[in-house]
């Protein structure tokens, strides 16, 4: 059986309360663990017939290179996370994957999550909530890059970091512990590592946020969140559906 300590469990169960066969679902999909160093390549663009994962410990990054060797950072997986399920179906991997940080992973194989969809339907439906999670954080992204400045898309990334480590009891009103260094956020907010310092030292001077030795600090959430006119609906954190 799933501990209920494992982070897909905790981020499952706000989609509804899982029960003991959904458990011992997850409890199967998560048992290939492996542990990656950090700053590893686990998947690369264009990789056919590699696995799903599901992160259970640490930080990684889904991107995408460039040809003049620059990178854009897609989103930052945190535990409880599924890293390359659309890319499984699909047989071909569209971005790359790396480690942030050391982590642990269970490898899940596409014909297991096929198998889990059909045995456990409302596992599958938990399963695509999430997805469909994963892809309203891209359109935030988008927006970010294409329509906030540099001030405002870097308060919101931060803003929905906390909120998803929360969900898994990693996180919290007054902060969060973050692995990432300038040069990674400088390539998810498609700014340069030199700007996000001046911007971070901005949100600091504010008296909003704290960003050092590997911890996020929140001092003014409601002043933060007015800032980056945050609303975190696209998440759907609040309620499940009851099924």
């Amino acid at each position: 059986m799933a501990s209920v300590a494992s982070a897909l469990v905790q981020k499952l169960n706000r989609f509804f309360p899982l029960n003991q066969d959904e458990l011992a679902s997850i409890a199967g999909l998560e048992a290939r663990r492996r542990p990656i160093p950090a700053h590893t390549e686990i998947v690369h663009e264009r990789q056919e017939g590699h696995h799903a994962f599901i992160l259970q410990e640490g930080w990684a990054c889904a991107y995408k290179l460039l040809p003049d060797g620059g990178r854009q950072v897609i989103d930052f997986s945190v535990p409880g996370d599924f890293m390359g399920l659309r890319s499984v179906l699909l047989r071909t991997s569209d971005h790359g994957f790396a480690a942030v940080s050391d982590i642990v992973v269970a490898e899940v194989s596409a014909r297991q999550m096929i198998d889990t969809f059909q045995r456990v339907p409302r596992l599958g439906a938990a399963i695509l909530w999430a997805a469909s999670r994963d892809e309203a954080m891209v359109v935030e992204h988008l927006v970010n890059i294409g329509r906030r400045n540099a001030l405002v898309r870097t308060a919101h990334l931060l803003l929905e970091l906390g909120l998803r480590l929360q969900l898994v009891g990693l996180g919290s009103d007054s902060g969060f512990a973050c692995p990432l260094n300038q040069y990674l956020l400088a390539d998810a907010l498609g700014l340069t590592a030199i700007h996000v310092n001046r911007v971070l030292r901005q949100l600091r001077e504010r008296g909003l946020v704290t960003f050092r030795e590997g911890r996020v600090e929140f001092h003014d959430l409601k002043s933060l969140r007015d800032l980056a006119d945050y609303h975190s609906g696209y998440l759907d954190q609040s309620n499940g559906l009851g099924l």
